[in-house]
């Protein structure tokens, strides 16, 4: 072979050398950073990647039953809440001609199904009488007067008010 074309043959391997030499540097930078973010996921460095994530499903999984156990007790207190009587409305009225200042009234107290207890108190010049009244579903077996189906009606609709009969506004 000619000296000229060696120095050419020589000059090319020359630069692939560097070249290689170049790729790998860049390879073990690249190696080098890998490593460090392993060990950052790994801890310390003595656990492998299989017991990281492990650790995490059985987190996951703690999680989900803890989530699962909450949505149950969430069901029960809506429950609870649906069956609490809190709906309440009042209607304040003069039972009677010859008495004033509206003091007899009629209270349902109910429920989110319509179940729960109508009381009434007539108040006369003499005597006072108080009632109560059982109610399912909106509805009581034994026969309501006028003021307390209007109580009744405004408890299940969830107006919770005090209403005069005559005028059917809203008295404070």
């Amino acid at each position: 072979m000619e000296e000229p074309t060696l120095a050419v043959v020589a000059i090319g391997a020359a630069v692939v050398a560097v070249l290689a030499l170049a790729l790998a540097v860049g390879a073990q930078l690249r190696l080098a950073r890998i490593r460090r973010d392993f060990r950052a996921l790994a801890g310390d460095g003595s656990t492998d990647i299989a017991r990281v994530a492990a650790g995490q499903n059985h987190r996951i999984d703690r999680i989900a039953t803890e989530v699962s156990r909450l949505r149950e007790q969430v069901r029960t207190a809506e429950d609870d809440v649906r069956q609490s009587l809190r709906h309440v409305a009042v209607v304040r009225y003069d039972a009677f001609g010859d008495m004033g200042g509206r003091l007899s009234f009629s209270a349902a107290i109910v429920d989110d199904l319509g179940d729960g207890i109508v009381i009434s108190s007539i108040h006369a010049r003499s005597e006072s009488r108080t009632y109560a009244k059982g109610v399912v579903g909106g509805r009581s077996s034994i026969t309501l007067s006028p003021e307390e189906q209007q109580a009744l009606a405004a408890a299940t609709r969830g107006e919770p008010r005090s209403v005069h009969p005559s005028t059917q506004k809203d008295v404070p």
